[in-house]
């Protein structure tokens, strides 16, 4: 396999300048480059030049510590240039990373700014002197480092901060993102690196970066479900008797369940609870019980909101389970009733709602196995699995039938596997080459168990 960090380490040793010689954009290629100098340094040394710049001083190690063995009839004590400082900083030898960074110091800012990412790294390195250094050098040079540098640097640190002394780094990085300048914030902001955004956002979100409108139209559209949640959080927050539609709406509309249960969470907030009503019955669990906690917040009970939903002609998919979510026992009869309705959704939520209510009757609920809908049939089988020993084997089987749909065979022998019995291998074992992928697949794997 190609070994492109130890490429880049080599280019390094031959004077490549640090843009050329590894990706300066990617932050495993730092870290890589790090792992591959002391490989290099342990397996083929003489492909890296001997820093004896660095010897000829003590270093804040023991008085006793040997410095570096010196052969200056071969060796050139003329500082290093940008590929010899990186590889310095680098090397195995924490007195010659230490020398660097004290040689880094004394760089202008052009030069010094492009080794950042290594000068983060050495603020969790093992040795205490080497923290010291670079802690120090990064503090002082984070305040001139350009919004682009800030942006290459942040991954990095991230990446270092899981490192046992990494946290120094990130303190000192996040109160650069949270004092300096907003052009800074806004280019970290859109970088490509999941744990970068996300950082970027949840300071950008606390230092009041974003508008409440930014907020909820990032919490929107962002793919990232960490960032739909900082963003969505930051939205709420600014939400008052005032706030308008241009907040609420794209919370409200968003496809994304967690946005739409704060959007809905907002609306009490907001003074708005008559709005929550509609999202009784969504289809995410999570909104409807936000919806329910806003309209309790008011005085007004979802249940019979429910049950009018239930009985009317245009019934939500998803009224059955959420009467079933908030209402008695009782009112199982009217889910009992729904399991016949004409439209598959309902059907399928009448079975669950009479799951959540504990309310299942086997013999009443094995005719809804053979229903044309998949969905029906999913949530009978969750339903009827922990009534397997009940079950009558027999008709389990009957189903396996190759004349029954897909979903009917399936969750016939779901059924047949948790029943369990003597006879189940044998059942499993003509089932090993069946057509359908699942039910060969779940088969197979019973047998190999």
């Amino acid at each position: 396999m190609r070994d492109t960090h130890t490429e880049g380490a080599t280019r390094l040793a031959r004077g490549t300048p640090l843009p050329s010689a590894i990706d300066t954009s990617d932050a495993d290629a730092w870290t890589g480059l790090d792992l591959a100098v002391r490989r290099l340094a342990r397996t083929r040394p003489s492909a890296l030049p001997d820093h004896a710049w660095a010897t000829g001083r003590r270093f804040h190690w023991s008085w006793d510590a040997p410095l570096p063995t010196l052969n200056l009839s071969r060796r050139s004590r003329r500082g290093p240039d940008g590929p010899g400082l990186a590889l310095a900083l680098c090397d195995p030898d924490g007195r010659i990373r230490e020398a660097a960074l004290r040689h880094a110091s004394r760089l202008p800012a052009q030069a010094l700014l492009p080794l950042l990412p290594l000068v983060a790294i050495r603020c969790a390195d093992w040795a205490a002197p080497v923290r010291e250094a670079a802690r120090g050098l990064l503090r002082d040079a984070l305040p001139d480092a350009g919004p682009d540098t800030i942006a290459a640097l942040t991954p990095v640190v991230l990446r270092v901060a899981a490192r046992r002394h990494g946290a120094a780094a990130r303190t000192l990085l996040e109160a650069t993102l949270r004092e300096g300048p907003a052009p800074v914030l806004d280019t970290v902001l859109v970088r490509d690196d999941r744990a970068t955004r996300r950082l970027a956002h949840r300071i950008a979100v606390q230092r009041r970066h974003f508008s409440p409108e930014r907020c909820a139209e990032a919490a929107a559209t962002d793919p990232d479900v960490v960032i739909q949640d900082i963003c969505a959080d930051g939205a709420v927050a600014g939400v008052g008797p005032e706030t308008g539609d241009e907040v609420l709406l794209p919370l409200l509309r968003s496809r994304h369940s967690r946005v739409r249960a704060a959007g809905v969470t907002a609306l009490r907030r907001a003074g708005r609870p008559g709005e929550a009503e509609a999202f009784l019955v969504d289809r995410s669990g999570l909104v409807r019980a936000c919806a329910r906690y806003v309209l309790r917040q008011y005085g007004i009970e979802a249940a019979p909101l429910y049950r009018a939903l239930c009985t009317g002609g245009s019934m939500p998919p998803a009224a059955p389970l959420g009467l079933a979510e908030c209402g008695a026992r009782d009112d199982a009869t009217l889910l009992w009733g729904l399991t016949g309705h004409p439209h598959p959704g309902v059907r399928a939520r009448a079975v669950a709602g009479l799951r959540v209510l504990d309310v299942t009757d086997a013999a009443r609920l094995m005719p809804l196995l053979d229903d044309p809908a998949p969905g029906v049939v999913r949530e009978t089988t969750t339903s009827l699995v922990p009534l397997a020993d009940r079950l009558p084997v027999p008709e389990l089987r009957a189903r396996l039938g190759t004349e029954h749909p897909r979903h009917v065979r399936v969750g016939a022998f779901r059924l047949l596997v948790a029943h369990g019995g003597p006879d189940l291998r044998e059942t499993a074992w003509t089932l090993i080459d069946d057509a359908e992928p699942k039910l060969r697949g779940d088969s197979r794997a019973l047998l190999r168990n």
